[in-house]
């Protein structure tokens, strides 16, 4: 029983699920824009962390998967992970291609102890509060690593904004394709694409929201975070709704 309520805390990989996956990313990517300018960066990071703290205690705390309290925490992930990624760059002077090998060797030993630890990557034997763990661990590494990936090829590589989104939307497209014709596994098909969503989400948010010296359409990255969370929140909202048995 324990291990059924456990595995109940993590949605489905439906359409549904990428779809909102990619938009937390796209607003992860705006909101900490916007917030980095409209105070201090020092104090965004903080309350940033903090939030991201009090969204995993009540992921954790949650009994079964309640889509507005796992979305409010991939959200919260999506955007304090952006600022420990800009964090080593503009705060400590890290270049994106240092940043991206990083997190990449922070993920893959994340990989290796949970499947040496656990036997599996699959999200779909998260039965225990350790699995769980580990699965959050690596949420929060693709976000980081996804992040630098995607400043990577925006800035350092010069492809832009929309360049970059183009270029990922194609990437994101080779794991199913890879999985259905070369029969490369379920697992990491899944974990391949679930780190593209980072730079795919984040670069069109950003070619809608920074301005044209930037190469972005200049919309501003607080009006796009926030048409990205009315967004969001609709389609949570009807995700809890499938989830509420009909009255007869």
């Amino acid at each position: 029983m324990a291990g059924r309520v456990a595995a109940s805390k993590v949605p489905e990989v439906t359409a549904l699920f990428w779809i909102v996956k990619v938009l937390t990313t796209g607003m992860g990517e705006t909101t900490s824009d916007f917030l980095a300018h409209l105070m201090d960066p020092v104090i965004a990071v903080a309350l940033g962390g903090l939030a991201f703290a009090a969204a995993l205690v009540a992921q954790f705390r949650a009994r079964t998967y309640v889509p507005w309290v796992y979305w409010t925490a991939v959200v919260m992930v999506s955007v304090f992970g952006t600022m420990a990624a800009d964090f080593l760059h503009v705060g400590l002077g890290v270049p994106y291609a240092v940043s991206t090998v990083f997190f990449a060797v922070v993920l893959a030993v994340v990989f290796v102890l949970w499947q040496r630890i656990e036997k599996t990557l699959s999200i779909h034997s998260i039965t225990t509060p350790r699995r769980e763990l580990f699965y959050w661990l690596t949420v929060v590494t693709t976000f980081a690593l996804g992040t630098a990936v995607g400043d990577l090829t925006a800035t350092t590589l010069r492809l832009g904004y929309l360049g970059s989104g183009l270029m990922f939307a194609v990437a994101i497209a080779i794991p199913p394709l890879a999985r259905r014709f070369a029969g490369l596994g379920a697992i990491a098909t899944f974990w391949a694409a679930y780190v593209l969503t980072r730079p795919l989400g984040a670069s069109f948010a950003d070619w809608f929201g920074v301005p044209p010296v930037r190469g972005g359409l200049d919309l501003g990255t607080g009006l796009v975070s926030l048409v990205l969370l009315l967004v969001i929140a609709a389609l949570v909202g009807y995700l809890t709704a499938a989830r509420r048995p009909a009255f007869r």
